[in-house]
């Protein structure tokens, strides 16, 4: 069917739909994003900025390397956080999705946040996903919703309340977060590959400094002047060979009534708001709750630095007490 559409294109247009690059897949780990390097680089603007690190807390318990898809030998993992309290009543569950230009990064980035917020109370997966050196838009997105078929099939095990999931991410994982939270129901951005009998629905999006659209006026995503962009390599066309393939990857897209409650926490970097007002305005028009902070004289990689890391983790923990309603310190009464 999509052949046959790209025929009917061509031959109405005359134009010929230009072959998807396949340069991006180099099967070869990007690693050029990574929380010391990052730290290396900001220090040099921040000299007052120290680098969050993981560590022994008590009262967590974690659990590493859990396969949650197997798609054609290649296993994709997860890790997990919870308290080793036990309570009567579920726990909130949120998957965190790294950043790094969909090319680069590790799960391994955000062990720091889900310790704290696993000590709030909170079960925390952090699952990897296909980068664009092994696989192009949209894999990445379908291993997203598959870490989030796979939590809400192992409920039971880890105690989660299936009305309180939530899809977190940072950069280029806050992009993949709001797509998925805005997806729900969409069998399209499901894929077909684990967890079928599975829902993908998500309660709430938390998203940290990742893009509302590519194709937004506001948007710094596609510069291909100098060499191919992140965006670019990851979608296998530039914005101009297949802007309609950068609009249907936009959360912003598909705003509206069935959006979910949705926070945003921002560094001072402008181009990472992109579509952000716009979506802010669809909420509203819902009714649908949603909450803003923004960090002054911060770098995008905020998240994994003092002096922003311990507001983030309380704006986190005070956002999804108030749109689930759990009392403050509910979880260890």
């Amino acid at each position: 069917m999509v052949r046959l559409l790209l025929l009917i294109v061509i031959f109405c247009t005359g134009t010929q739909v230009p072959a998807q690059s396949l340069q991006g897949l180099t099967i070869i780990p990007d690693t050029s994003y990574a929380n010391w390097s990052a730290y290396q680089k900001e220090l040099k603007v921040h000299p007052y900025i120290s680098l969050v690190e993981k560590r022994k807390m008590p009262g967590i318990r974690e659990k590493n390397n859990i396969v949650f898809c197997n798609i054609n030998d290649r296993k994709l993992r997860l890790d997990v956080f919870y308290p080793t309290k036990k309570i009567e009543n579920k726990r909130t569950a949120i998957i965190m999705i790294h950043g790094g230009g969909w090319r680069s990064g590790s799960r391994l980035q955000h062990h720091p946040l889900a310790q704290h917020l696993a000590a709030l109370g909170y079960t925390v997966f952090t699952p990897e996903y296909r980068l664009s050196t092994e696989a192009l838009y949209p894999a990445a997105i379908y291993d997203v919703k598959s870490a989030v078929k796979w939590a809400r099939a192992n409920a039971k095990k880890y105690k989660i309340d299936l009305d309180k999931i939530v899809v977190a991410g940072f950069s280029a994982g806050g992009q993949l977060a709001a797509l998925a939270g805005n997806t729900n129901g969409l069998a399209a951005f499901d894929g077909n590959a684990c967890h079928k009998n599975s829902s993908s629905k998500v309660n709430a999006i938390i998203d940290l400094d990742g893009t509302l659209s590519f194709v937004h006026p506001e948007s710094g995503e596609g510069d291909d002047s100098k060499r191919k962009s992140a965006a670019t390599l990851w979608f296998g066309y530039s914005k101009k060979e297949n802007y309609e393939l950068w609009e249907k990857a936009s959360p912003l897209t598909y705003a509206g009534k069935s959006s979910v409650p949705t926070l945003f926490i921002n560094s001072a970097v402008a181009r990472m708001h992109a579509g952000r007002n716009d979506y802010i305005k669809i909420l509203d028009d819902h009714k649908i709750y949603n909450e803003v902070h923004s960090f002054d004289n911060s770098p995008h990689s905020f998240i994994l630095f003092n002096p922003w890391f311990a507001p983030t983790v309380n704006y986190i923990d005070e956002f999804l007490k108030k749109v689930f309603n759990v009392p403050a310190n509910k979880y260890f009464e």
